[in-house]
């Protein structure tokens, strides 16, 4: 072995050079959702995530090869976060056969995640909005796996008609404006009053296109 690779392979803090990386990884990622969420993501350079995150420029590009690669990979642990609380919350109502309850769970959990923290919602909602194709292809595609649970939710295994998926997809866009709505009016208005309007448009929708059972 030559010393430059005993180099790499050695261990600091007792953290092998994988573990490292990946720490270092998630202080970017971290100084980035500041940074991203509070100056935008047009106003904020690698200088001035590296410069937050404590580290070199070395350090960024041994993750990501640019920005906007930091802002996906931010978009998407965010929305991975955000999809499991809702699934977690979805799977522990009481009742799995009260969807109304369910669909209320669901959605707490949902506004929840974006609500709690404002950070979250900037970027999800706002900071991502017409970066690039890819981010919008990865933005469509987040909203079509969010229509799919909502389906889901509805129907348990059973395929979705045409009309209740592009229902689900609407109703998801629509909680997804009203977000919008209450982060650009200045957070004024309490969150649950956002989930009770949400689940009016959800439990409404299921009324009238799940049909009635025997």
């Amino acid at each position: 072995m030559t010393q430059a690779n005993a180099n790499e392979g050695r261990r600091y803090a007792g953290l092998a050079p994988d573990e490292r990386v990946r720490q270092r990884r998630a202080v970017i990622l971290e100084a980035a959702t500041d940074l991203f969420a509070g100056s935008g993501y047009r106003n904020t350079s690698v200088k001035q995530i590296c410069d937050k995150a404590g580290l070199t420029q070395r350090y960024f590009y041994e993750s990501f090869p640019d920005r906007e690669a930091a802002l996906l990979a931010t978009y998407d642990e965010l929305a991975a976060q955000m999809r499991a609380e809702t699934l977690a919350a979805i799977e522990a109502a009481p009742d799995p056969d009260d969807l109304d309850v369910v669909i209320e769970r669901g959605l707490s959990a949902f506004v929840g995640f974006l609500t709690t923290d404002t950070r979250r919602a900037q970027i999800v909602l706002i900071e991502v909005v017409g970066v690039s194709p890819q981010l919008e292809t990865r933005r469509h595609t987040v909203l079509h796996d969010f229509a799919d649970l909502v389906t889901g939710v509805w129907l348990g295994h059973s395929e979705p008609t045409s009309q209740q998926r592009l229902t689900a997809v609407a109703l998801v866009g629509g909680v997804n404006h009203v977000l919008v709505d209450w982060l650009l009016d200045g957070t004024t208005r309490q969150p649950a009053e956002l989930v009770q309007a949400c689940v009016t448009l959800f439990t409404g929708a299921r009324h009238r296109l799940t049909p009635p059972t025997e």
